[in-house]
């Protein structure tokens, strides 16, 4: 019989979660910072999408044609349930890659996404994935992909696999992966107590295994369990890559564009006298010790030149995701914590603190007698989109057009949301991807949609789903016992989301 897991997990489903560097519009603006021109994005792929929750929030949420596959059944399924509800056309299968690639009925791409599966899946997967992107990604089209690197994987990679063997070889018969998964960490926990020569070469180990310990069974499965796993250096990216005739084109973690959060003095001089520009990304993961890449990559790379470079960046829009008053002027980088100037900060984020679109031409008008320049404002913005508090937007005209089909998923998000805290993102036709919600603020957002006007009329509704279903709030750690501490908690978190949430969600077009 043929074993269609291909030795990936498939006993337990992974989780829900929304990944904002597979969307195009965010892309867009990290290849503009680079200095590289983008394409129009009419067609997209992303393979291995999971619960396909970020396939069909792009989908929903731009013009976009979207393209993808996830071999396990239960998932795909899920996925075309949300493209079903959206309306939005995705076409998402449960094809295996090979499968997939070999589908006589897909287009060519401008974008292909892949999150995280390429460190899980086997070389002969991995050759077939680099023939599909040599196949169908278009000249000019963009890959992102991210993956497990070292040099931070290092000295974690012999723990994993004492994780894995134990769970495959001791693990108890006929129990799930779950409980394979507590007795490989409880066992590792009795290693380690022993202090083993390992432990004390390595001593972030403990640490690191504490942290895992933490992590949610369903990701940590997927992420240290299957039976291909293999963190690699960016180099030996590279060469993978290289017969799809790939350039790298920037990171797609916007904090990496900012040295200076990341790199000492010393550091970033030894960095800049290295000529290669692929030999330095590989010195760069040593000085930051890279656990994770999320590295977007081009057909064909094409420089801007600096007059094109402005005039483009002039006419990206971004927009406000938080409020005002909760945005830090403080971001963290691998050197830690750095404060933001208060004066080029400052002046933008109240540019910005109605939440509408603006270009960034727009701001530049607007702040020029602030004395903030151009540059600093780009750089600003990279910052702040790196620290989540700001995203790209679409023209209106995209947003009008997706508007009809984010209603359509949203509405059904939200009905899901009564039953269950699995799913925290809703679509936004602003930006052309999720925005995150708690599973409470999606059923204050449902009892708006219902028409109910006051906080107060918010939180008995809610009470009623959650009593319904004997669940109650948990305040500080302390499940609260009756009904009056639960109402009243809840209406205090009511009036907290009509002060703070309401009106950002009204204005990313969610509410």
């Amino acid at each position: 019989m043929r074993d269609w897991t291909a030795g990936y997990v498939a006993d337990i489903g992974y989780t829900y979660g929304y990944y904002p560097e597979l969307n195009p519009l965010r892309a867009r603006m990290a290849f503009l910072n680079a200095g590289l021109v983008f394409p129009e994005v009419l067609v997209a792929c992303e393979l291995g999408f999971g619960q396909g929750m970020s396939a069909n929030l792009h989908a929903a949420a731009s013009l976009t044609q979207w393209y993808g596959t996830d071999f396990n059944p239960s998932q795909a399924g899920f996925a075309q349930a949300l493209a079903a509800a959206s309306g939005s056309g995705a076409k998402l299968y449960d094809d295996s890659f090979v499968d997939f690639c070999n589908r006589s009925d897909l287009p060519e791409f401008d974008y292909i996404g892949i999150h995280g599966i390429w460190s899980w899946i086997s070389a002969e997967n991995q050759q077939v994935i680099v023939d599909f992107i040599h196949r169908k990604l278009k000249v000019g089209g963009v890959l992102y992909i991210s993956y497990n690197t070292q040099p931070g994987w290092a000295a974690m990679v012999p723990m994993r696999d004492l994780l894995t063997e134990h769970a495959s070889t001791l693990g108890a018969e006929g129990h799930g992966i779950v409980q394979r998964i507590d007795a490989a960490l409880e066992f590792a926990e009795k290693l380690i107590a022993t202090n083993p020569g390992y432990a004390r070469a390595n001593p972030s180990v403990h640490e690191r295994l504490k942290q895992i310990k933490g992590h949610n069974r369903n990701y940590l499965a997927h992420e240290y369990f299957n039976r291909d796993w293999l963190p690699i250096p960016f180099s030996r990216m590279a060469e993978w890559l290289s017969p799809a005739k790939l350039d790298y084109a920037c990171s797609a973690h916007y904090l990496d564009h900012l040295e200076a959060l990341n790199l000492t003095a010393e550091q970033l001089t030894l960095l800049n006298e290295i000529p290669d520009p692929m030999f330095r990304q590989t010195v760069r993961d040593f000085m930051v010790n890279q656990q994770f890449r999320r590295d977007y990559w081009v057909k064909g790379a094409r420089k801007l030149n600096p007059l094109e470079q402005v005039e483009a960046l002039r006419q990206q829009k971004v927009v406000l995701t938080k409020s005002r008053a909760d945005v830090p002027l403080k971001v963290a980088g691998t050197l830690g914590e750095s404060a933001m100037s208060e004066a080029i900060y400052l002046p933008i984020l109240d540019a910005l603190a109605d939440h509408k679109p603006k270009a960034l031409g727009q701001l530049e008008q607007v702040l020029k007698d602030k004395g903030v320049l151009f540059a600093q404002i780009v750089q600003a913005l990279m910052i702040l989109t790196g620290a989540t508090h700001l995203t790209a937007a679409q023209d209106e005209a995209a947003t009008a057009k997706a508007r009809k089909c984010t209603d359509k998923l949203n509405a059904h998000l939200l009905q899901k949301a009564r039953g269950s805290s699995d799913l925290g993102f809703l679509a936004s036709p602003v930006t052309g991807g999720g925005v995150s919600l708690g599973r409470i603020s999606q059923l204050f957002l449902l009892a708006v949609s219902q028409g109910k006007k006051q906080p107060s009329d918010w939180a008995q509704m809610v009470w009623q789903i959650l009593a319904s279903q004997g669940q109650k709030i948990i305040k500080e750690g302390k499940t609260l016992e009756t009904v009056e501490e639960n109402i009243a908690e809840l209406t205090a978190q009511a009036s907290t989301f009509a002060d703070k949430q309401l009106a950002i969600l009204k204005a990313m077009q969610i509410a």
